[in-house]
């Protein structure tokens, strides 16, 4: 198994702070930050390689994952495009490194419980992280369930047969490559600013997905100051102890 770390955005909805860092070394608390506990997560959890892309002062993301004391053997993939393109391209980019083996695929801001890592690390199917506790939310991903599987992700799914989703995933090897197939198509079309979530939607008949609800635990973005505050307090009283 391999992990896949989404890191290209601006993180412009961060305000100032993402102009000195990119947004996944936003602090968790004085000696954590967002990619520092996926890391820990990644080695808690066995694995011992990861991608990760790049695009928003890159050889500070670089210089930073170096300097952590992990195992982990890191490959760089830089998106040059990052200011025009979505993290489809990126993954497009990244394809030739991620072949031949189950990936794990985190968004570069996501801040999960050790428990939901564990849970989506040893998932014998692929799956996606959702919350049925929580009510849709406006902004951010839905998925769309069919009987046992997902079988749309956006922002704009909802209904009654939707839950809260976020971009955690576990993709057997056959699933991915479908869906890296599916995102090469994309591309060629020249559809690079969509989400990679949309290249999913157009083959899900072909890639089983299936929800791992989180119920509850911590499993969220940042996207804004708001955010942080809620997540680093969630850090702290939910895992920090």
């Amino acid at each position: 198994m391999i992990a896949l770390l989404l890191n290209s955005g601006l993180g412009s909805r961060m305000g100032a702070e993402t102009r000195e860092h990119p947004k996944c070394m936003t602090a968790l608390r004085e000696d954590e930050t967002i990619i520092s506990w996926q890391v820990k997560l990644l080695e808690r959890a066995g694995i011992t390689e990861a991608v990760v892309t790049t695009g928003h002062l890159a050889d500070m993301l670089e210089d930073y994952l170096r300097s952590l004391d992990t195992p982990i053997r890191f490959h760089f993939v830089h998106n040059p495009r990052y200011r025009e393109t979505n993290y489809i391209y990126s993954m497009y980019l990244a394809r030739t490194l991620l072949g031949g083996q189950d990936v794990l695929s985190l968004h570069g801001d996501l801040v999960l419980h050790p428990a939901v890592m564990d849970s989506l690390a040893a998932s014998p199917v692929s799956a996606v992280t959702v919350d049925t506790t929580l009510p849709l939310p406006e902004k951010d991903f839905k998925g769309r369930l069919a009987g046992e599987r997902v079988c749309e992700i956006g922002v704009n799914v909802f209904g009654e047969d939707c839950a809260a989703l976020q971009p955690a995933y576990l993709f057997k090897t056959a699933d991915f490559t479908r869906w890296m197939q599916e995102i090469e198509r994309f591309v060629a079309r020249g559809t690079q600013g969509c989400y990679a979530e949309n290249a999913f939607n157009a083959a899900w008949e072909e890639i089983p997905l299936y929800p791992l609800d989180v119920q509850g635990l911590l499993c969220a973005e940042i996207d804004n100051q708001a955010d942080k505050e809620l997540v680093c307090a969630r850090f702290a009283k939910e895992i920090d102890q």
